[in-house]
């Protein structure tokens, strides 16, 4: 059985938290458009360098990736962190229905897990469902997952949240396993906002350090 979440309880760490990319495939995200594209593709690089940042398990899967579906995203392949295990799924549609990728999830054996996938009522959606049944705690990570309409995520928003999964973003995720800038993480928090899922922030520290340094 699922446990309830709450914050102070389940509170997101590196300790105890794993990352799944479900199906951010050249083909699928074609079809994306709900959301910025740009958008997502950033937050979902973000999240896979988070894994790097934090020493995060993270597991990526694709389906059918020699077919319309496509390869996984070249940018997040070469972003994802040494060791990654990428689950190719060659019919499934709910991502656990494969043992290869319930094994991978089982073997990074932490009870928190944020999800993000294309598409968000299918790759997303079951995913999390699957694993809220397996008692893990779900971080749906919205902006970085994108579907076909904007009312095909709405809807799958609130099945998501009557199933007990926690509604979440990539600055929210990223943000609540760093804690505390002063921290070993601070520096590749500010890189993963300032490139990927923050730009503005970026440009915003560069002025501040620019102004710094005119001040002597």
């Amino acid at each position: 059985m699922a446990t309830e979440y709450d914050y102070p309880t389940h509170r997101l760490s590196p300790e105890n938290t794993a990352i799944l990319l479900v199906d951010h495939q050249t083909g699928l995200l074609v079809g994306v458009q709900d959301h910025p594209l740009d958008e997502i593709i950033r937050n979902a690089l973000a999240l896979a360098r988070a894994g790097k940042v934090f020493d995060i398990p993270v597991v990526a899967s694709t389906s059918a990736q020699t077919g319309p579906n496509g390869p996984l995203l070249p940018e997040l392949m070469a972003e994802l962190p040494e060791g990654t295990p990428v689950i190719h799924r060659t019919g499934e549609v709910d991502a656990f229905d494969d043992p290869a990728f319930d094994d991978a999830v089982r073997a990074a054996d932490r009870p928190n897990l944020v999800v993000a996938g294309v598409i968000t009522d299918v790759c997303l959606m079951f995913a999390s469902l699957s694993a809220r049944a397996r008692g893990y705690n779900v971080h749906a990570v919205i902006d970085a997952s994108g579907t076909t309409n904007t009312l095909a995520r709405e809807t799958s928003v609130v099945r998501l949240a009557d199933a007990g999964v926690v509604l979440n973003s990539t600055v929210g995720v990223i943000s609540e396993l760093l804690r505390d800038w002063k921290t070993g993480g601070g520096a590749g928090t500010a890189d993963i906002f300032g490139h990927l899922a923050m730009p503005f922030y970026g440009a915003v520290t560069a002025s501040h350090a620019a102004a710094k340094s005119a001040g002597g």
